[in-house]
């Protein structure tokens, strides 16, 4: 039976569950979006919704000091300054999970965990950029010919 467990194993003992529970997140802060299991993105979800909540409801300094447990020195700076403010009005839901299919070697089913508002902004960015370089390009290979 199981009663009162709680999490998931994932094949692994604690040191190495919460060293791969820090590096999913830190990553999801870094980049905005991550690539990995549905098993994984599940067993992260509350943890980063909370992360968010206490951080948005609390001080600066005390958020430092709170996610140093959760978070890389590197995406600390980053969560608070940049990934939060952008929750302000919203109550909860911060991140979303999009199932994107199996991988092929062991069929497992793989998903992009994202932030919900950010994840339009980073888009428009490389849609902009990429306009910007193409003509560039074009013109570069007409000066080669």
């Amino acid at each position: 039976m199981r009663k009162r467990v709680f999490g998931r194993k994932l094949k692994r003992d604690k040191n190495e569950r919460k060293a791969l529970f820090k590096s999913l997140i830190s990553s999801l802060v870094l980049y905005g979006h991550i690539k990995t299991t549905e098993a994984k993105a599940k067993a992260i979800k509350g943890t980063v919704e909370k992360l968010v909540t206490k951080t948005r409801k609390s001080s600066k300094e005390f958020a430092y000091r709170f996610l140093m447990l959760y978070l890389s020195n590197i995406a600390i700076g980053k969560f608070i300054n940049e990934v939060v403010p952008g929750f302000t009005s919203r109550q909860g839901g911060y991140t979303r999970i999009t199932k994107i299919g199996n991988r092929l070697k062991d069929n497992a089913n793989m998903v992009i965990m994202e932030w919900v508002e950010q994840s339009s902004k980073p888009d428009e960015r490389e849609t902009k950029e990429d306009e910007e370089k193409k003509p560039r390009n074009k013109e570069t290979k007409k000066k080669k010919k």
